[in-house]
């Protein structure tokens, strides 16, 4: 499971003409989810995700996480963190979970965010998205599940 981590000072996903989630201050998280990850990565990869101490405090060190700023998330599946780029010109998918699969888990990565975090907002799995952010720093982190203890 791939996840990139964008701190923002607010974002929104669009489907269409309606907006489908806004936020202000937190994390838009791009989520991957890969053939083989399960419930085990999710819990891993959101127990990271919450703690990451990627906001400022009032020195302007990166000290508080999430929580400790009130922050929220804008989750968006993003199956193309699983492309494969090494042959040819055109990315390859082939790593990225059966969408039926990777939906349920794209659901339950947001019920379990929502277990920790107050506002949780996402779009919508498999849809043609408009993602737009101001991120703040910029600061972009980007996680593997498989690289995590």
């Amino acid at each position: 499971m791939k996840a990139v981590i964008q701190r923002v000072s607010e974002a929104s996903v669009t489907i269409g003409d309606r907006v489908a989630g806004r936020i202000g201050k937190g994390d838009v998280i791009l989520l991957g989810i890969a053939q083989e990850d399960g419930e085990k990565e999710l819990a891993k990869l959101i127990r990271k995700i919450i703690g990451l101490r990627i906001f400022q405090d009032k020195q302007g060190k990166t000290n508080l996480s999430l929580k400790d700023v009130d922050g929220s998330i804008l989750v968006i599946s993003q199956f193309t963190l699983m492309a494969d780029c090494r042959k040819g010109r055109r990315p390859s998918f082939v790593k990225a979970k059966d969408p039926v699969e990777a939906e349920a888990l794209y659901e339950e990565f947001i019920r379990l965010c929502r277990e920790e975090i107050p506002v949780v907002e996402h779009g919508e799995f498999g849809a043609e998205m408009q993602v737009s952010l101001i991120n703040d720093g910029p600061f972009t982190v980007i996680l593997d599940s498989n690289e995590l203890n």
